[in-house]
């Protein structure tokens, strides 16, 4: 049973009333006091049933929840409900149950980061909550995520990160692949972004108007500057929405692309969308018909051809024979 805001409010309401001397609870008097603390937090809600106060008092009861101690008390035909000890209260409680999952599932997550800059953090942490709230009854990894530890790059992550944090203009030493000597970039960092398990850091370039994106693999070194930084001004969520990747390349407009697939590629796709902008156009027993609403780079091509025969592009016949002079390129180194 997870816990919801409501629940929680439900809860906290109960263990007030239930650790009250001054006043008797009964069903009727617990509902209303429910329902007037949810009103106060959500004026759209419709409160609760009896059954679902019912449903929350076993939870209180169980191992699951707070195994609070209530005690029913006849009053004429009805009960009104008490603790037992009245200096209870499930504020006072260890972690219940419930709880104890769902921060295992939150280090689970947290556990993504172990290892990289910035995140030193979570080495301490982790042990430490285990130790708290004993949450290692199980040895084995359940949940695995796709993340390259030995990628070349992540270790100027920290300093980037503070970088942009603090808005500072940093010197970088850069060396691309086509390139055998190094370039020096005055960079105002805004933005950092993993893709493919690669990272790339975007911002400012002094001399150039445009944003600037830099492979991490590719900066030698890093150095603070005294010099003005320039603030940022692009939502970078809206940057990237109609592109995949990283790369944006001057010129390109948003394309509505077209591609044919088998049925098995087809539900695959179908299942882990290419692109957000990802429609279906046909689904038939033999083969599925896509659109995508995007800009062309190669992020996308490397996808496309990455799919070999089994994907077909159908429009724009620009895109469609872009495509189709890179197959034959690639043929060529088979002759």
């Amino acid at each position: 049973m997870s816990i919801t805001k409501h629940a929680l409010i439900r809860y906290q309401t109960l263990d007030r009333c239930f650790r009250n001397p001054g006043r008797r609870y009964h069903i009727e008097d617990l509902l209303e006091e429910c329902n007037i603390a949810l009103s106060q937090f959500d004026v759209k809600t419709h409160g609760i049933q009896k059954r679902q106060l019912y449903e929350d008092i076993r939870f209180m009861m169980s191992e699951q929840g707070w195994s609070v101690p209530i005690d029913k008390y006849k009053e004429g035909r009805t009960v009104y409900y008490r603790y037992e000890d009245l200096s209870f209260s499930i504020n006072n409680q260890p972690i219940n149950q419930t709880e104890a999952t769902q921060l295992k599932s939150a280090m689970l997550v947290l556990g993504r980061f172990k290892g990289l800059p910035q995140f030193e953090w979570i080495e301490e942490l982790l042990p430490k909550l285990d130790q708290s709230f004993s949450l290692s009854d199980q040895s084995e990894i359940i949940m695995s995520f796709d993340a390259n530890a030995y990628v070349d790059g992540t270790e100027h992550l920290s300093d980037l990160f503070n970088a942009i944090m603090y808005k500072k203009v940093i010197r970088i030493n850069y060396q691309n692949f086509t390139s055998a000597k190094s370039t020096h970039y005055v960079f105002h960092p805004y933005h950092l972004k993993q893709y493919n398990s690669r990272w790339f850091l975007l911002g400012k370039t002094d001399g150039y108007n445009t944003i600037s994106i830099l492979a991490l693999d590719r900066i030698q070194n890093i150095q603070q500057t005294d010099r003005t930084y320039l603030a940022n001004t692009i939502d970078f969520e809206e940057y990237f929405e109609d592109v995949i990747g990283v790369t944006i390349l001057e010129g390109k407009s948003l394309t509505r692309i077209v591609f044919e697939t088998t049925a098995l590629v087809g539900n695959y796709i179908k299942t882990k969308p290419i692109h957000g902008s990802q429609k279906i156009i046909r689904d038939t027993t033999d083969k599925f018909v896509f659109s995508l609403e995007v800009k062309p780079n190669m992020e996308l091509d490397n996808i496309i051809l990455g799919f070999g025969e089994l994907i077909k592009v159908l429009e724009p016949e620009s895109y469609r024979s872009h495509i189709v002079s890179r197959l034959k390129r690639n043929l060529k180194k088979y002759d």
